[in-house]
């Protein structure tokens, strides 16, 4: 669910998108002005908090001064146009070389609700490739309603409980359930009014009003993790305003976050056996086992003991237990070495502190929020797009089974997933529309050994929407921009592009 933020209500949005698709020539109708306004000022702490590497403050200062930065006046709710109005926060980073301007890009940003503001420098800060980008569009950011600079509201606390060592007990999970089904309701009615009106297929009216705003004939679309939803559902409504589309890590057309999260367990613990291979091949450094078959006993083994004897250490908050050990058989291939390393320090652990590795993955440095940084992503938002687009909204009896299946489905990984009511409790209506084929070049980007999006995603959402799929063999989240860029910057330069790239290199 979608880049798709690891939540507890799901790592990204794949339901099915809500609302009708009647009412798309508003766009044409509401005549939208930008209001052209002085950007933010951000100190170096706060360009540092997030995400920029300090050698790259004083570029990303100069690329600040040539963003243009305003908002955008859109309907709160399109079924009625004259009614409350909401502002959308848009910035402009315009083409250098304006004599071979070939458009606008807009980046699509993930979670639901991480901001996309800022999305212009990102991009061309991310390498020397990323940047050529900017040499022939204008790249174009924007909060999403209900994220950041753009109109927001925040409801209370998620009601989630605090979980306890070992396998989780039916009773636990049942008051788990309870608690956060009651904070569900509690934030949808809060302020039912905005909050349902925050779809995907508001958020893509949104994006076309900026567009008109922009007076930008058609919007040429960079979707990553959630922001791959946002581009499909965009390209759905708005087919002939619509350029060149590329789609990294893609949703899936799936109407539910538990149908997504056991697509996600699955992926994981096929991804396994590419984490036992390397450790086997890595045998004299961890000590797990000479072949794959004997790393994934290990495991296994290692994740019983600790579920049976819950490790308490001084230093961590939490005991290590057979949910640790899954969570770091399931770790991407960029963190396998520390968390091979874990798992042979916790074959041998016999202090009352942590070992390095343990105590580095499991009780990580949180930063301090840093006043005048945007926002990671908001949760209010999340939430919201994500329960007004879910119609499982499972009942406690069938969640619980469906917890158990995949437990015993997925051995080695299964326990690192995480029980919850999902959307049950939310009080505001499922919304449901249908995605279109549309024409115009569309490429899905997907990672053959991903797991918060699976690469079946891309061929499910190839039925629903076309394109072609452009596969990358690692199984980093939405890497494409890093580790394929070249061939991502003469798609949308030339409209060619590979079959695909290596991607992210395996450690």
């Amino acid at each position: 669910m979608k880049r798709w933020t690891k939540v507890r209500l799901g790592v990204l949005s794949c339901a099915l998108v809500s609302a009708a698709l009647p009412g798309t020539a508003v766009a044409d109708e509401a005549s939208p002005a930008v209001e052209w306004k002085a950007c933010p000022s951000y100190s170096d702490a706060a360009i540092t908090a997030m995400g920029y590497p300090q050698e790259k403050t004083a570029a990303f200062r100069a690329l600040l001064k040539r963003l243009e930065c305003g908002t955008v006046s859109v309907p709160l709710h399109y079924g009625d146009p004259d009614g409350r109005q909401i502002t959308i926060a848009v910035t402009r980073l315009a083409a250098t070389d304006q004599e071979h301007r070939l458009g606008a890009l807009a980046v699509a940003p993930g979670g639901p609700g991480q901001p996309g503001y800022l999305d212009p420098l990102r991009v061309t800060l991310t390498n020397t490739d990323s940047a050529r980008l900017n040499e022939r569009f204008d790249l174009i950011g924007f909060d999403p309603r209900g994220v950041n600079y753009s109109t927001k509201v925040d409801c209370a606390g998620s009601g989630q409980l605090g979980g306890s060592a070992g396998p989780l007990t039916k009773a636990a999970a049942k008051r788990s359930y309870d608690a956060e089904a009651a904070g569900n309701r509690a934030c949808g009615q809060s302020d039912p009014a905005f909050l349902g009106q925050l779809t995907t297929v508001n958020v893509a009216r949104d994006l076309d009003l900026v567009r008109t705003a922009l007076d930008v004939p058609k919007l040429n679309l960079l979707g990553v993790s959630y922001g791959t939803w946002l581009g499909a559902v965009y390209r759905s409504l708005f087919p002939a305003r619509t350029g060149r589309v590329l789609l990294d890590s893609p949703a899936s057309p799936g109407d539910s976050l538990a149908a997504h999260e056991e697509a996600r367990v699955r992926a994981t613990e096929r991804n396994f056996p590419r984490f036992a291979a390397w450790l086997a091949r890595h045998h004299q450094t961890f000590g797990l086992g000479t072949t794959a078959r004997q790393v994934r006993a290990t495991v296994l083994k290692l994740g019983r003991d600790h579920d049976r004897h819950p490790r308490t250490f001084t230093d961590l908050r939490t005991p290590i237990d057979g949910g640790s050990i899954a969570a770091l058989a399931a770790k991407t291939s960029r963190e396998w070495p520390q968390a091979g390393k874990a798992l042979a320090e916790l074959r041998k652990a016999t202090g009352t502190t942590a070992p390095p590795a343990v105590k580095q993955l499991f009780s990580p440095q949180q930063p301090a929020p840093v006043p005048g940084a945007t926002e990671w992503v908001n949760m209010t938002m999340n939430r919201a797009v994500k329960c007004n687009e879910d119609h499982s909204r499972l009942s406690f009896p069938a969640a619980w089974a469906a917890y158990q299946k995949l437990l015993k489905d997925n051995p080695v990984t299964g326990r690192a997933s995480f029980f919850g009511a999902g959307c049950a409790g939310w009080p505001l209506p499922a919304q449901t529309t249908r995605l279109r084929h549309g024409g115009g070049p569309l490429i899905l980007a997907a990672h053959r050994y991903e797991f918060m999006s699976p690469y079946e995603y891309a061929a499910q959402m190839q039925a629903e929407i076309g394109g072609r799929i452009y596969t990358i063999d690692d199984d980093a989240h939405s890497s494409a921009l890093r580790a394929c860029t070249a061939d991502l910057v003469a798609y949308f330069t030339t409209g060619r592009i590979d079959r695909g790239c290596p991607g992210a290199e395996v450690p």
